[in-house]
């Protein structure tokens, strides 16, 4: 297996990244705040990926590679470090959606995770579509815990983040803030 066979680039299901709503907090805000675009910001990457765990190291790299093709080295650490949490937490979701289906007769094809990274030369947006409509919950971890801080992270790392179910489409987006 190559690294392009877990992270290839692909076309996106739609025909542009759907709309995000700003939070000003952790959790998500009414439809009152103001929507972005991704389309409204200059730099942008996508890939889409197998929902394996194998995936997550190759699209840490890209994000890494494009945050510092965009001149923004300051933020490459932070970025690399939500990417890895939020890709994780689709990988996750999806394997447990793949799981529900197993039971079910259900065609079985392999699920996949969608990542979207986009600048406008100050700040990183981050967004990660999975399958499930289940929307991220904070989980008390134990101090020895290996799991269970993820959000934590995301939380603490990034300038606000939020979660939302795109209109027509099935799955959720989670995205995340990255400003200086």
């Amino acid at each position: 297996m190559t690294i392009s066979d877990i992270a290839a680039p692909r076309r996106a299901a739609v025909a542009s990244p759907p709309l995000v709503t700003a939070a000003r907090s952790a959790r998500p805000r009414p439809q009152a705040d103001k929507a972005v675009s991704l389309r409204a910001w200059p730099l942008r990457t996508y890939l889409e990926l197998d929902a394996r765990p194998e995936a997550v190291r190759p699209t840490r790299h890209h994000a890494r590679t494009a945050v510092c093709r965009w001149r923004l080295d300051d933020l490459a650490d932070t970025v690399e470090l939500l990417v890895s949490e939020l890709v994780t937490n689709a990988v996750n979701a999806s394997a447990g959606l793949a799981a529900q289906r197993g039971g079910a007769q259900l065609p079985q094809t392999e699920p996949r995770v969608r990542f979207w990274l986009a600048s406008d030369r100050s700040q990183v947006m981050i967004h990660v579509w999975d399958p499930d409509r289940r929307k991220p919950a904070p989980q008390d971890a134990w101090p020895d815990a290996e799991t269970g801080r993820g959000l934590l992270l995301v939380t603490t790392l990034s300038a606000r983040w939020g979660c939302y179910s795109p209109d027509g489409h099935r799955g959720k987006i989670v995205w995340a803030l990255c400003a200086p």
